[in-house]
């Protein structure tokens, strides 16, 4: 599937970046299911507001990867920024128990970041960035957390 160009007034580009973001200390809140979904739905409502297209969206336990597609106005420092500051705001008031349990306080995502161009042929990141996770159990906040109150912890 070749990537569409994006047309500006001036311009024709086609900018496919494969962007990586980590959970600040490593933590593994993407094997609950709501807390990954919520986070998906964070990352599409982000790339809505400011034009950026998500051609594909993959999650392991600690990290999301993201092939996208940006117009040449958009810096990737803000790409960064939007995607994060967003979605880290709202994740850690939607699931105030994964905050006490595992942020104390700090953010939601590592302040390091990757971004690389996919370069002509996008099908083995794009590939690469869909099989993220793949084969792992996950799990339900709710289930975990009331199993947790059941044992006294």
């Amino acid at each position: 599937m070749e990537s569409e160009f994006v047309r500006g007034s001036s311009s024709v580009t086609r900018l496919e970046i494969h962007v990586c973001y980590k959970v600040r200390y490593c933590h593994e809140v993407f094997d609950f299911v709501e807390v990954k979904q919520r986070c998906q739905e964070i990352f599409f409502e982000v790339a809505a507001l400011h034009r950026i297209k998500i051609v594909e969206i993959g999650f392991d336990r600690d990290h999301v990867h993201m092939d996208i597609v940006i117009r040449n106005t958009h810096r990737m420092c803000d790409v960064d920024k939007a995607f994060k500051g967003t979605s880290g705001r709202k994740l850690l008031k939607e699931f105030p128990e994964i905050k006490r349990k595992y942020f104390w306080g700090s953010g939601f995502w590592g302040s390091q970041g990757y971004g690389d161009s996919v370069g002509r042929d996008p099908t083995v990141i794009r590939n690469y960035v869909k099989n993220q996770g793949k084969g792992r159990k996950e799990l339900s906040l709710k289930n975990f957390f009331q199993a947790r109150n059941t044992i006294g912890l």
